[in-house]
């Protein structure tokens, strides 16, 4: 595990030594995940958080993760990876290619284990309001300021 200061706060990760496995805006990530490999972090990804928080917000994107979840989290996940504006509940459904599931893909957000790297704190509630953040609402308007600052 390794713990990177942020304007945001500590910023938490475990690896499997080529992968990151769990990441939080914490102390520690392990929570996230029970049974999650605790293992050496690699340095892409270090070298990634420091990059996307000196304003490169593509540099987290190429980081390799692994996450546990059923299909549709999964989907979620790679759908979020590939969100570079801020997207709705209702939009991110639909581009998982099931625009009904607009509660799964709110679950995809709030059991996200690789936090920043599959960046849930891109989605909003269909009027534009925030909606949760397991980090908090401050650290997700952060980011979202962050990224609308550094955005080309």
């Amino acid at each position: 595990m390794i713990t990177i200061k942020t304007p945001f706060g500590p910023f938490s990760m475990s690896g499997d030594g080529t992968s990151v496995t769990a990441a939080a805006f914490a102390d520690d990530p392990q929570p996230l995940v029970a049974g999650t490999p605790d293992g050496p972090v690699p340095q892409a990804a270090v070298d990634a958080v420091r990059a996307y928080f000196d304003g490169d917000l593509a540099a987290v994107d190429a980081v390799p993760v692994v996450w546990r979840g059923t299909d549709y989290l999964q989907q979620c996940w790679k759908v979020l990876r590939e969100v570079h504006e801020p997207v709705t509940y209702t939009r991110l459904a639909e581009l998982t290619g099931r625009p009904a599931a607009v509660r799964a893909a709110a679950q995809g957000c709030a059991r996200n284990q690789v936090g920043l790297f599959v960046p849930c704190h891109r989605v909003l509630r269909t009027d534009g309001s925030l909606g949760g953040f397991r980090w908090g609402l401050d650290v997700k308007r952060g980011l979202l300021a962050h990224e609308a600052a550094h955005r080309p």
